[in-house]
Parts: C-alpha cells; sequence; structure tokens
C-alpha cells in the first residue's frame, strides 16, 4: 500500500478520533457542572447541619457551621438569628446581644433579635443591679435612675416582671419595683419624690 492510498483512511481515522473527543469532553462538562451545583452549599443544609450538630450536643460545631452560613450568605440574617437564640438559650447574653445586632443589620424589623437584644440587655442589667444592691452600692441618684428605668422597661414591653421566676435576682427586681410603683401610687403628690 502506498501512502496516498492511506492518506483518506488516516484523515477519516483523525475525524473520528476528534469526534469521539468531542463528545467524551462535552458528557463530562454537564456532568462536573451538575456535580458543582450539587456540592454548592445552600442555607438550608447549613441550618440542618447546625440543628444535627446542636441534637448531637456538639454546639461548637454549631456555631462554626452558622459562622461559615453567615459568612457565605452575607446578607441572609438567618444564621445570626440563630445562633442569638442559641447564646440566649445557654444564658450567654452578651453573645445573643451581638449576634442579634448582626441579625438586625440585615433586617432591623426582625422581632426576634429585637427581642433577644431588648431581653438580653435586660436580663444583664438586672444582674448588675441585684449585685450592687447586695453590696449596697445602690443608693441615691444610681437607685433612682434604675426604678424609673425598670419602671420605663416595663411599661415598655407591658409586662409585670423583667425577669423570670427562676432567678433569685427576679425576687429582688419584683419587691423593687413593688416598692416603687407602691411609693409613687400612695403619694398625691407627683413630684413629692423630688423634694
Amino acid at each position: 500500500m502506498t501512502f496516498e492510498r492511506l492518506k483518506p483512511l488516516a484523515v477519516a481515522s483523525l475525524a473520528c478520533v476528534a469526534l469521539l473527543s468531542a463528545c467524551a469532553s462535552t458528557s463530562t462538562a454537564p456532568e462536573a457542572s451538575h456535580a458543582a451545583v450539587k456540592s454548592a452549599p445552600t442555607m438550608a443544609t447549613a441550618m440542618a447541619e447546625a440543628d444535627a450538630a446542636v441534637l448531637a450536643g456538639q454546639n461548637d460545631k454549631a456555631y462554626a457551621i452558622l459562622k461559615k452560613a453567615g459568612g457565605s450568605f452575607p446578607t441572609d440574617k438567618t444564621p445570626w438569628v440563630r445562633m442569638a437564640q442559641m447564646h440566649f438559650d445557654s444564658t450567654n447574653y452578651g453573645e445573643a446581644i451581638v449576634d442579634a445586632l448582626e441579625a438586625l443589620e440585615r433586617d432591623p424589623d426582625d422581632m426576634l433579635a429585637n427581642s433577644i437584644v431588648a431581653v438580653s440587655g435586660l436580663r444583664v442589667t438586672s444582674k448588675a443591679l441585684a449585685d450592687l444592691s447586695q453590696k449596697n452600692n445602690l443608693t441615691g441618684n444610681v437607685r433612682t435612675e434604675a426604678q424609673d428605668l425598670a419602671k420605663l422597661l416595663r411599661t415598655s414591653l407591658n409586662e409585670d416582671v423583667l425577669v423570670p421566676n427562676n432567678r433569685p435576682v427576679a425576687a429582688h427586681v419584683r419587691e423593687t419595683a413593688r416598692k416603687a410603683a407602691t411609693h409613687a401610687t400612695a403619694s398625691s403628690d407627683p413630684f413629692g419624690t423630688l423634694k
């Protein structure tokens, strides 16, 4: 056989190889992109993983998952609200406030985040006031200011008690509030306490 006779056969073989390689590359490309879509994290999967970690008693892992989700979805409030709720439930009120404020940066109208900030702040304040009172350092203007603040907060929240009953601080706060309310209503002169 001469080269001239093999030339059409070689061209046909090269064309078949090129066609097969083109088919092979196009068939794997959609599979690769489909795999990338499947492995792309979503907020729902992050929340499910965090919930599973909490159920397994791995709160640190849950916080890590939620922080990563917060970084992956910077405009979504969901991981921040969840972390705030977790911190609140574990009585870590400072961290609860920080996380709730992050959620409020993303959605200023979120009622749960606003509630966590308000109640966590009240609980921190109540504890500080109780500590001061036990040390007999809560007198004069500080005491009056604290009572006025407590009254304003109770009125704003439409609550008689700012701290739950299972806390020793609650009894003290209730007693102080009761005394302040009794004193305020017993006097017919609204400026009597200022004299």
